[in-house]
């Protein structure tokens, strides 16, 4: 929220990077579009909403266009196919091959369609009521308290918001939770049939030294190398992809293996720490449908107010008081700081 404020209140120019379309909305009155398939820069001057809106009806008018070209060209081609025939009209029909030549050569190649990630969390395997547990933890890092005396109980398909300000512990207790860190007091206790899934924000949980075809197998040796290249597929690792080191991926390389891994987990329980990160608009959508879709329990951390609308949160935990409350809208002004 301070970004944004002062990014609106700054009286000078600014050029924006982000994946943030809230920030672009509210920041932005020119976009530059660097269209890949034409090598081109288009710039639009207007806000990101008419940006996009103006973007897609330029793209209905060069596919009108293209059809239209292609339709007269083809009418060219087939008369001047009859005429060449004839010696005394060869001349016309080269004139109007020439002429289909030109109007194909003016019309603007296709636009190939955005590659994105195709995101479906799994269906949660079998669980009991409560599939997971947490009482009375405590946390410090040498004479920083973190929290302490910190309750949660993850029920089936519960959906937990955890919100607090930077330095809360919102990560640590999902580390907690999620085995990759011990608290100082208090325990986690597993219930019936839990199967974790945890998504790390710094992506911890991925091995860098394997590729990241070997990451997926470590998660879910039952794939096959087809099965296992398929879903990688899907993530948009396509061919050599798959053999790279984890560790020379890009933060948004990163996530897309992380939320792979998810997929292929049939876990109950998801412990998601800022899943939309690093991701493009189109990829973000995805991870926010997914989260609407999934039948199981998501314990989420976020300052992405989109991600905690697609979550429907049915509690919050707030940090590091360890304030457990049923969800009310009051709290989503709280997203943004968190």
């Amino acid at each position: 929220i301070w970004l944004r404020e002062f990014l609106k209140a700054h009286q000078g120019g600014l050029v924006v990077i982000s994946h943030d379309t809230g920030l672009l909305e509210e920041t932005v009155n020119r976009v530059f579009h660097l269209d890949a398939n034409r090598a081109e820069v288009d710039v639009y001057n207007m806000g990101w909403a008419a940006y996009l809106a103006q973007r897609e009806a330029d793209e209905r008018r060069r596919k009108r266009e293209r059809s239209n070209a292609e339709r007269k060209a083809s009418a060219l081609l087939e008369q001047a196919g009859k005429m060449r025939a004839k010696a005394t009209k060869a001349s016309a029909a080269q004139s109007m091959m020439k002429r289909a030549e030109r109007l194909l050569e003016g019309v603007e190649a296709e636009r190939r369609a955005d590659r994105v990630a195709r995101i479906a969390f799994p269906a949660p395997a079998p669980c009991g009521k409560t599939p997971l547990t947490a009482s009375e933890l405590s946390k410090s890092y040498g004479s920083l308290e973190v929290f302490t005396d910190v309750d949660l109980a993850v029920d089936r398909g519960s959906r937990v918001v955890v919100l607090g300000l930077n330095g809360a512990g919102k990560t640590t207790l999902l580390r907690i939770l999620g085995g990759l860190d011990r608290p100082d007091t208090g325990e986690v206790s597993p219930g019936h049939g839990l199967k974790l899934g945890y998504y790390a924000q710094e992506h911890e949980t991925l091995d860098t030294s394997r590729t990241v075809l070997q990451n997926l197998h470590a998660n879910a040796p039952q794939l096959t190398d087809t099965e296992a290249r398929s879903v990688l597929g899907s993530f948009l690792f396509s061919g050599d992809d798959a053999d790279k080191p984890a560790g020379v991926l890009s933060g948004g390389e990163k996530t897309r293996l992380a939320l792979a891994i998810l997929v292929v987990s049939s876990a109950n329980v998801l412990l998601l720490d800022e899943p939309t990160n690093n991701l493009d608009p189109a990829s973000r959508e995805e991870v926010l449908g997914a989260i609407r879709a999934y039948a199981g329990a998501i314990v989420l951390v976020t300052h992405d107010e989109g991600a905690v609308h697609a979550l429907q949160p049915d509690r919050v935990l707030i940090l590091p008081d360890g304030v457990e409350d049923l969800w009310t809208e009051d709290y989503a002004e709280l997203v943004a700081l968190a």
